[in-house]
């Protein structure tokens, strides 16, 4: 092993786990959701979108398991940087990642099985708890906002199943245009 040598790896997490931050930056979930559009918000959106592309690759063979611990290593690197440019201390910037870490596995964890099962009311249920924070969940025309999430999350995970590995590893992925799917 080269121990000079960066991971392959390292370069194409970067750019899926930019794409699922692009993803969770539709001007339409904050708007026609309601979600959120604060720090918190963003991280749950992201982290709703990096557990969706984790999920995917989990699931596949070689080298998707390593690339979706790059993606989660991504993640958790650019948490590190923009709490850092945003001015948080050294000292606490650690205690501030462990807990964004330990938020984001609960978090998954919690829509897991609705990913693996298509449980729309319960990945609704998880959403409502952590995008909207006890808060009220908006109301929209067709049910409540933390449901339109929820059917928008299993599209995408629908589309993601659908990409082929050799492109998730060059970086490739498609997420599906969110104000499309909530027209």
């Amino acid at each position: 092993m080269n121990l000079f040598r960066a991971d392959r790896l390292e370069r194409p997490a970067f750019m899926l786990y930019s794409a699922a931050v692009a993803a969770a930056r539709a001007p339409v979930l904050y708007e026609a959701l309601g979600a959120p559009d604060t720090l918190d918000g963003r991280f749950d959106l992201i982290g709703l979108h990096v557990a969706l592309l984790i999920h995917r690759l989990r699931r596949l063979p070689s080298p998707g398991p390593r690339l979706a611990q790059a993606v989660f290593d991504a993640m958790f690197s650019d948490m590190d940087i923009s709490l850092r440019e945003i001015g948080v201390g050294d000292l606490s910037v650690g205690k501030r990642v462990r807990a964004m870490w330990e938020a984001f596995h609960g978090r998954a964890a919690a829509y897991e099985a609705p990913f693996t099962t298509h449980d729309a009311p319960a990945l609704a249920a998880a959403l409502a708890r952590n995008v909207w924070r006890g808060a009220a969940v908006p109301q929209l025309a067709e049910g409540d906002a933390a449901a339109a999430l929820a059917r928008l999350a299993l599209a995408q995970c629908d589309a993601l199943a659908e990409q082929p590995i050799d492109a998730l590893a060059a970086g490739r992925v498609r997420f599906l245009d969110a104000a499309t799917l909530l027209a």
